[in-house]
């Protein structure tokens, strides 16, 4: 009895201890939970009034956004206020002194046309070459071209090109170098070499420029790729003057482009392209059999497939110290029509004046390298070389040579450009165009410098 009394006493004693623990734990909790509660709320009313805040400076940045763009739109609209008295300008300064054969020089085996730049021996002043051009409003935009030589003025460029068409599409017209091959839509400032390739000599003249339409597709891909077509009136080589006075197009030309990058240090580009003329009574010059200089006039087709191919390499994507450039095309012409020799007996020729059919097919490459070794200065090395082919002058085969020769050249240069704006160039060549003729130590000394603003130019 005693011992059950002592484990009731314990009992009620541990009971006793226990009760105001118990509530003294209810009330922490409680006030950690008033606590909890009070700072949550503190938290939310503070998220709620950043959120606020940032609302109302979103609601301020569109507003300044949308009076920006409308104040753009309203510029944009009046250009001529901004920019006619302000278009890009710039002009180009050439010359050079040449030490080579004298007299005119033809390409063996090739019916030749146009003009081309640096025909002369000794100290000359080339063209010199003014350029303007601005966007006239959000939807064109104008460019001109203007070579000038002593006494005459020459509009290489007068176009305008579409700038909103959309979709990739654009839409040049006027006077304009075609977007045939890789090299034609460059000028001459812009050559890697002091001359034009004997490719471009025997197909152009220079390059194949249109007065005309063309019309260019730029595909929506992650590599490059565009197509382009035009029409034109086809009064340059391979068409003549005669076979641009019609109402509708004298020549016809179409192009497709594409090339990527390789990597962060290399990237190409290659092209096929596509030449049509339909030239009436077209000018040219030849040695008949008794080595006197015949003119010859040409009506007929002329038709022109050009592949192109250029690579580039720079280390870490970077050529401001060190890159090299390789670039190559091909042609293949082939031309059908009648050709008129004119009576040149009175000089010792051996032409009549007969007039006979015209049948070619004839080809050419040249391939060329450029390498900028150290900031500023570079060299380079190009080979041209053409093939005659296979020529026949109908009944005046009696009086005009069809040789079987393969005109070549080797050209070796080095530059050095002080800075973006000039350009220093010494060229060695060694010219076999000319049967029987060759030129084996032409040396040329060239200068190139550009005045006021010049855009960079095409890959």
């Amino acid at each position: 009895m005693f011992r059950h009394s002592r484990v009731a006493v314990a009992i009620g004693a541990v009971l006793v201890n226990t009760v105001p623990a118990v509530a003294a734990t209810n009330a922490e909790v409680a006030q950690l939970r008033a606590e909890f509660e009070q700072k949550l709320k503190t938290l939310k009313d503070d998220y709620e009034t950043r959120l606020k805040e940032m609302e109302a400076r979103l609601e301020k940045t569109a507003s300044r956004a949308e009076a920006a763009q409308t104040t753009a739109d309203q510029a944009a609209k009046q250009p001529a206020a901004q920019s006619a008295f302000n278009p890009e300008i710039s002009l180009i300064l050439q010359g050079n002194y040449a030490r080579r054969l004298g007299g005119e020089r033809h390409i063996t085996g090739f019916l030749q046309g146009g003009h081309d730049h640096g025909g002369e021996r000794g100290f000359s002043l080339d063209h010199t070459e003014l350029t303007l051009g601005a966007s006239v409003d959000p939807y064109f935009r104008g460019y001109a071209n203007i070579a000038l030589a002593d006494g005459e003025a020459e509009v290489e460029e007068a176009w305008f090109q579409t700038l909103s068409l959309g979709k990739g599409f654009s839409l040049k017209g006027g006077r304009f170098l075609s977007g045939i091959g890789y090299q034609n839509e460059q000028h001459p400032h812009a050559w890697d070499f002091a001359d034009n390739n004997l490719m471009y000599q025997v197909l152009f003249g220079e390059h194949f420029a249109q007065d005309g339409l063309q019309a260019k597709w730029l595909a929506p891909l992650p590599v490059f790729l565009e197509f382009g077509l035009e029409a034109g009136r086809g009064q340059n080589f391979p068409g003549s003057d005669e076979g641009g006075d019609k109402n509708g197009p004298g020549a016809w030309a179409a192009f497709a482009h594409v090339g990527d990058d390789i990597g962060i240090e290399q990237s190409w580009r290659a092209g096929l392209s596509y030449v049509y003329a339909s030239p009436k009574a077209r000018s040219s010059h030849i040695e008949d059999l008794n080595d006197i200089e015949a003119l010859t006039d040409f009506t007929g087709t002329s038709k022109t497939w050009i592949a192109d191919l250029v690579w580039k390499w720079a280390p870490d994507g970077n050529p401001k110290d060190r890159h090299f450039k390789f670039q190559t095309e091909y042609f293949h012409r082939t031309e059908n029509g009648d050709l008129l020799c004119e009576d040149n007996l009175l000089e010792g020729g051996a032409c009549d004046g007969t007039t006979g059919l015209y049948r070619s097919r004839q080809s050419g490459w040249y391939a060329q390298g450029v390498y900028q070794f150290m900031p500023r200065w570079r060299a380079g090395l190009r080979y041209d070389r053409l093939d005659s082919g296979s020529v026949n002058f109908g009944a005046n085969n009696a009086f005009l040579p069809r040789p079987d020769y393969q005109p070549n050249k080797w050209s070796l240069m080095a530059d050095y450009s002080p800075s973006e704006f000039s350009r220093f160039r010494l060229q060695w060549a060694r010219d076999h165009s000319m049967q029987g003729s060759p030129d084996n130590d032409q040396i040329t000394l060239q200068y190139i410098l550009s005045l006021g603003a010049h855009g960079a130019h095409k890959f």
